[in-house]
């Protein structure tokens, strides 16, 4: 521990990203890339960028970017918050809306940078316990907090909350803030972004990294109210004026005009993750229903960590977190057919 670190620095518990190794011969199933490229109108846009755009800083408002999001879910460009990636989104959420005296509320089993950012940005928090079958139960948010967050699709689970669910959250909880990640909901559920309009403690978070296959250029966008929206640029501009850069904006204004190829691409996904849970279970595997673009499985006679080392040894890296309640349990990022079929051999061959 270095002696110039500040007290908070050495307290913290990291947040630790899905492995990037480089083998020779990888299936990389284990952080949830898209399988698929983007629009070939996202490339035609970055080749389209010249000198003259890269000497100069980039529009800090991303306004045609922020406009073409708030068309697409029937909103005002106001209502629109951009940053650099859903993290670095998420990160200004909870400086400016989620730090009260009461506690945050999140799921036990979810994306695990939450308690990082209570940590760093010193957030009092509570667990609320997922379901026997790892479903988020919204009676458990009931009462006074200082804001609920939870992933929709959640993660890791991969387990959808319906907009009847979120609805209660939001009215049993009017004085709290209310933060749906939505970071996988394109493959397979309905955006709580319809509801903006109705609830002004209604914060939706997305990026374009998942279903929009875009996460080497780190996009993320939070829709609301006017009110949080203000919060959260206050924070932005008081950190990073210029969070996007000029070929981020362009680049996820092209990815978004382009709603028939995302259309096929996610579809893609879809059908290939119900292939692959059909194929899964008839392994033996328990499989969660998932409606991400990745699934959660276990086995009743194998444990998760060797079936995590058996499938590392051949070359197929899937995600394996030591965790309570899910440490026998695998989560793999849906690949193309190919890896799936890859994905399944090697574990019909581990399993005998």
């Amino acid at each position: 521990m270095s002696r110039y670190w500040s007290d908070v620095v050495g307290q913290l518990t990291p947040y630790v990203p899905g492995e990037q190794p480089r083998l020779a011969r990888l299936v990389k199933l284990n952080t949830n890339e898209h399988p698929y490229p983007p629009s070939p109108r996202v490339l035609e846009a970055i080749a389209a960028v010249d000198g003259d755009a890269l000497r100069r800083y980039p529009d800090p408002e991303s306004s045609e970017l922020r406009l073409a999001l708030a068309r697409r879910n029937g909103l005002q460009p106001q209502q629109v918050f951009l940053g650099n990636g859903s993290d670095e989104v998420l990160a200004h959420v909870f400086q400016a809306l989620l730090k009260h005296d009461k506690p945050l509320l999140f799921p036990d089993v979810t994306y695990s940078f939450y308690p990082v950012w209570c940590d760093l940005y010193n957030v009092s928090w509570r667990a609320v316990p997922l379901t026997a079958d790892f479903r988020v139960d919204p009676a458990g948010y009931s009462g006074g907090n200082g804001g609920i967050i939870l992933p929709n699709p959640n993660a890791p689970t991969g387990v959808l909350l319906g907009l009847d669910g979120i609805r209660r959250l939001l009215v049993e909880n009017p004085d709290s803030v209310v933060v749906i990640d939505e970071a996988y909901i394109d493959f397979g559920g309905e955006s709580a972004a319809s509801l903006i309009p109705q609830f002004d403690n209604l914060l939706v978070v997305q990026t374009l990294s998942k279903s929009w296959a875009l996460a080497g250029l780190r996009v993320g966008a939070a829709m609301g109210d006017e009110a949080l929206i203000e919060g959260l640029q206050r924070v932005k501009d008081s950190f990073n004026s210029y969070p996007l850069d000029v070929l981020a904006q362009r680049a996820g204004v092209a990815a978004l005009e382009d709603d028939a190829y995302f259309g096929r691409a996610c579809q893609r996904v879809i059908s290939s993750r119900e292939r692959l849970s059909a194929a899964m279970a008839r392994l033996g595997f328990e499989v969660l229903p998932s409606a991400a673009n990745f699934i959660m499985v276990s086995h009743p006679a194998k444990a998760a960590r060797e079936l995590f080392a058996a499938l590392r040894a051949r070359g197929i890296i899937v995600r394996y977190f030591d965790r309570p309640r899910i440490d026998n349990h695998l989560r793999i990022t849906v690949g193309t057919d190919a890896q799936c079929d890859e994905l399944l051999a090697a574990l019909a061959e581990i399993l005998g």
